[in-house]
């Protein structure tokens, strides 16, 4: 039996099970198809990310720095309203070779990572959690003590346990350019109902652009109206489901959810990269696999951390759907220097942002 099964080895699932093989425990960890694909996020991170990566990940999967974003309500030719650091704000990277770099690190942890493992059954027990997984060989049971849920925004795991849903499941487009762009700022259209679309300049290895919109918005008319915009041919494309807003409840007696299975991202960009690995770091702090009541400290550990965020990051999103000449009058007022942590609503408050903005009322 392991101590753990985590099913998902995106940066999510290869965090927690890193880290909770560092601290001896047996841990496997199953990922349907092959880490990394297919493509279904964007590669825009704030610069935390290299807290989570090897020594030597920045060489390998750094594509572009960031010092800040132009606002637009409208279309590619419509008014900018910069937003801008004097210092690096993120980074632009390989979101592919993320994924493999980090199961790697699970790998050298001591994790059995194996890819090619579709589950399709989780069964929760008194004393343990059966999982079932058709493989290369055939459908294979493992049992484990307990199971993370680290399998994305429509998780089986969270689907075989009923465990409460996030509260809406928006639908993103992503698509590449072989521009080669080596801009420091990210273009962001208020356009797009009720959420937003981007630019992304890539390095050397292109432009990214996407959308995301809640169901029932015709997203692709949207993201052609945006590429038309820009007057460019996109290739491998790729669309997924974006979580937002977690559930009441992301643990049941053995089995907790992790990352995107939770709804652990930003209401206001969708992204949950660094959110979702902050949250395994709790898990892995909290949780020990012989003790399950232990999943109640990881509940509220991680709730501590990230909810203020999130609640701060939901009256954020409701701005982008804000009448037109309400959206052009706040950026022109707010435009500028700022001290923002991408990843931290609660910094527009910091005393790093009011010096920001107080900067710019001296004469």
């Amino acid at each position: 039996m392991y101590d753990l099964v985590v099913v998902g080895v995106g940066p999510t699932g290869a965090r927690v099970s890193r880290r909770v093989a560092e601290q001896g425990f047996d841990v496997l960890a199953l990922e349907k198809g092959e880490i990394g694909r297919p493509l279904a996020c964007s590669g825009h991170v704030s610069t935390d990310v290299w807290a989570f990566t090897g020594s030597e990940a920045r060489e390998d999967l750094f594509q572009n720095e960031i010092y800040g974003a132009r606002f637009h309500v409208g279309g590619p030719h419509s008014r900018a309203y910069p937003f801008y650091k004097r210092e690096v704000a993120s980074n632009v990277i390989d979101r592919v070779s993320l994924d493999r770099h980090l199961a790697d690190l699970a790998r050298e942890a001591g994790v059995d990572v194996r890819e090619g493992h579709t589950v399709t059954s989780v069964r929760e027990y008194h004393d343990r959690v059966e999982i079932v997984a058709n493989g290369p060989d055939g459908s294979e049971t493992f049992e484990a003590k307990l199971v993370a849920g680290c399998d994305g925004p429509r998780s089986r795991v969270r689907d075989e346990l009923d465990l409460p849903q996030p509260d809406e499941l928006l639908h993103g487009v992503l698509a590449f350019s072989d521009e080669e762009d080596h801009q420091d700022f990210v273009d962001v259209h208020l356009t797009a109902p009720t959420f937003f679309a981007w630019r992304i300049p890539r390095g050397d290895a292109g432009v990214e652009y996407g959308l995301a919109a809640p169901p029932g918005v015709q997203v692709t008319r949207h993201f052609e109206e945006l590429i038309d915009g820009y007057e460019i041919d996109v290739a491998h494309r790729c669309s997924g489901a974006i979580p937002i807003g977690p559930p009441e409840r992301v643990t049941s007696r053995r089995v907790f959810l992790v990352g995107d299975a939770a709804a652990q991202t930003k209401p206001f960009t969708g992204g949950g990269i660094c959110y979702g690995m902050t949250a395994a770091d709790h898990a892995a702090r909290e949780i020990d696999p012989d003790r399950p009541s232990t999943l109640a400290a990881y509940e509220r550990a991680w709730r501590a951390d990230l909810e203020r965020e999130q609640h701060l990051g939901h009256l954020l999103r409701r701005a982008y759907s804000l009448p037109e000449p309400v959206q052009r009058i706040g950026l022109r007022a707010l435009s500028g220097e700022i001290g923002v942590h991408m990843d931290r609503p609660t910094s527009l408050v910091s005393p790093t942002h009011l010096r920001a903005m107080l900067s710019r009322l001296r004469p």
